[in-house]
């Protein structure tokens, strides 16, 4: 099954990983990921066609949330086949330009989250400190151009990527160490020099996430000082509480994300399970959540949802 000989990167065959260990559950592990990703597709879907449908939802904030569970929806799509393709039916082939294909969206839709995550922080920033030039600052046209801007940057910084890959010869075991293929998982597979390939990918994860991360701490330090000069404390309340369900967002987005690049580069005596439970947990966690999130703590959101599942519900 593996394959130690020099091998050009077009012929090149991976095999995928489901759990290490216990390849003999993994019927009974499929269980639980159908579980996540049912809600994960059904949950996004449902806020995305909620805010589409109804009217009182078109925010500038509700806007930005479409585009979070556009990408989550982008996310969990990337890696559902390979992983209940495993899970199910034992298929482990990927060809290489599949690998890099499903590599590429994984890591876009990741960096479109990371600047979502961010434009979402903007936003809660222009309406607590300027609540009354909000609506002229954040116009449906710069929304639209701000999404824009987000595909844009996540190509061009994700394209050199998967170039330099295709430049590897491959001659090391074929065997990828997740269900998904991943950049640092497929670069340690080659016999040939990745210093650079190791740059680019370190570059590329500090000035999208690394980046994103401080900028978003800095919008929530200047709208804890907001925040804190207002008067009234029933409105100071209201301020905050209006931030919390993009709280989560970050927390669920940032602590798997960078839970899983500390174990990649630092983690050379951790278990692989270790690995294969953190590595889902970044794929998974964000999509199944942030649906959950966002219709516990925003009413509006919360009324919309159960509006289309009524009306559904009262058609059928």
């Amino acid at each position: 099954m593996s394959t130690f000989k020099n091998t050009t990167s077009s012929s090149v065959i991976f095999f995928l990983t489901g759990v290490p260990g216990l390849e003999a559950f993994h019927t009974w592990i499929s269980i639980p990921f159908c579980f996540l990703y049912a809600i994960a597709l059904s949950g996004n879907s449902l806020v995305l066609f909620a805010i589409v449908t109804q009217p009182s939802l078109h925010e500038p904030m509700y806007y930005f949330l479409s585009m979070l569970s556009t990408t989550d929806l982008g996310l969990s799509v990337s890696t559902l086949v390979t992983m209940l393709g495993i899970f199910w039916f034992n298929a482990r082939e990927i060809s290489f330009n599949a690998c890099l294909s499903q590599m590429f969206f994984i890591q876009l839709f990741t960096v479109m989250e990371s600047s979502v995550l961010l434009a979402m922080a903007f936003d809660r920033f222009v309406a607590i400190s300027d609540p009354l030039r909000y609506a002229s600052i954040l116009t449906d046209l710069k929304i639209a151009q701000i999404g824009v801007a987000i595909i844009i940057r996540g190509t061009l910084i994700l394209t050199p990527m998967v170039v330099l890959l295709k430049r590897l010869s491959y001659c090391h075991s074929h065997v990828l160490h997740h269900s998904f293929c991943f950049h640092p998982d497929v670069m340690k597979l080659s016999c040939t020099d990745t210093r650079i390939n190791s740059v680019v990918g370190l570059t590329a994860l500090i000035i999208t996430a690394g980046v994103d991360s401080i900028f978003i701490i800095l919008s929530y330090l200047l709208i804890i000082k907001t925040v804190l000069s207002i008067t009234s404390s029933e409105e100071r309340k209201k301020a905050f509480s209006s931030c919390i369900s993009h709280i989560g967002a970050v927390a669920v987005f940032y602590i798997p994300l960078i839970s899983l690049s500390f174990v990649h580069r630092f983690g050379k005596g951790v278990p692989p399970y270790v690995h294969t439970l953190i590595a889902n947990a970044y794929l998974l966690i964000p999509p199944v959540m942030n649906p959950i999130i966002y219709s516990v703590k925003t009413k509006q959101i919360r009324r919309a949802v159960l509006k289309v599942l009524h009306t559904t519900a009262t058609k059928n």
